[in-house]
């Protein structure tokens, strides 16, 4: 090859190198757009059965930083002051008739729901995963994730981003075996103020589970902070103090 051939082919090749695109950015950005990195919220988790019947749940949540969420039961009066706690990998339940805080995992769900636990106790995804893949689609990006270890409840993602508002569409997200596992969608988009604008509901629904469903509202998500005693185990039973 001649070296004028060959600088030729270097040049042609520069742009679609610049195009390339950076996935865990991506990521990143969509993990801000989700939700700031300190802030506090309130949810109502709703379980639909095959029959047609409905459970209710109402949680206040904060979260600090990319790997810390606690979550407090208001509704129903069952689990009023129950909490949860995640700390990385690591998650316990609080229930004011033990008195003590009990290890949970991942794949568990403390509402019964197709939610698990990772998922009602979700912190950034590029803190529990990497960037194998991204590229582009008609209308989204799409990445493929990898679970960074074997603690994370989903072994990959495939996560489809909106390519202007860099907000997640639609997630599959898979055993380390293939299996699909299960489908959140991401919708109705809401401006929630002081520059937060993300999806207000998330559905998600099972091969594993056919006929049921489950949906999350999202409600006051706003910027707070918190002091880092908050998200420790001796702070448990104390979370509701924290409501304004």
């Amino acid at each position: 090859m001649s070296k004028l051939l060959w600088l030729l082919l270097c040049a042609l090749a520069l742009p679609a190198a610049a195009a390339a695109i950076d996935g865990a950015q991506v990521l990143r950005k969509v993990d801000r757009n989700l939700e700031p990195e300190s802030y506090e919220s309130y949810r109502k988790l709703i379980d639909i059965q095959s029959d047609g019947s409905r459970k209710e749940y109402v949680l206040y949540t904060m979260k600090k930083g990319r790997d810390k969420v606690v979550a407090l039961f208001l509704l129903p009066p069952s689990d009023k002051g129950r909490a949860t706690l995640r700390t990385g990998d690591n998650m316990w339940l609080y229930i004011p008739d033990v008195g003590r805080p009990v290890r949970i995992t991942s794949l568990q769900s403390v509402t019964g729901s197709i939610f698990n636990n990772a998922d009602i106790l979700r912190i950034d995804y590029s803190a529990e995963y990497d960037v194998e893949t991204a590229e582009e689609q008609k209308d989204a990006l799409l990445l493929s994730l990898k679970a960074k270890t074997g603690e994370v409840a989903y072994d990959k993602l495939k996560m489809w981003v909106d390519k202007q508002a860099l907000l997640p569409v639609t997630i599959e997200c898979y055993a380390a075996s293939g299996l699909l596992i299960k489908t959140l969608r991401f919708k109705d988009v809401k401006d929630f103020g002081g520059g937060i604008r993300r999806p207000a509901t998330l559905e998600t629904d099972s091969p594993l589970y056919k006929g049921y469903k489950s949906v999350m509202l999202w409600s006051g998500l706003k910027k707070a902070t918190f002091p880092d005693e908050v998200f420790t185990l001796n702070y448990m039973p104390r979370i509701q103090e924290l409501r304004k």
